[in-house]
């Protein structure tokens, strides 16, 4: 079993960098959705999801990552993801995630577009 591994990596103004290695399942997805928690309540509004070091995801780690979704654009902020494998990406489109997120092939290009506007 992957063990999992999230931390903050970058802040840009409203915009938040988070890092997530390992399978995203009902322990770090309880993770992620308590952090991000906090982050929104701080006044994150864009919350950036490298996924490039995750493999697998399961229904509970979805779910809970749409528990975050809920929260962002109850905000009216936008939630991001970088770096997904196809397999990811995939079960994103079926499980409706890619609809209502923005979808980045890398980080480099994401905050290029996500960054605030100096």
């Amino acid at each position: 079993m992957e063990t999992f591994e999230f931390k903050v990596a970058d802040q840009l103004g409203t915009l938040v960098v988070l890092e997530v290695a390992g399978y995203i399942n009902n322990e770090g997805g309880e993770v992620i959705a308590r952090e991000a928690r906090k982050l929104i309540d701080a006044g994150h509004r864009t919350l950036l999801l490298d996924l490039r070091a995750t493999r697998i995801i399961n229904s509970i780690g979805i779910s809970l990552l749409l528990e975050v979704l809920e929260r962002t654009l109850e905000v009216k902020g936008t939630l991001a993801f970088c770096c997904l494998t196809p397999s990811i990406a995939k079960t994103f489109q079926i499980m409706g995630l890619a609809q209502y997120t923005r979808i980045f092939p890398d980080r480099a290009v994401a905050l290029a577009e996500l960054s605030p506007r100096q």
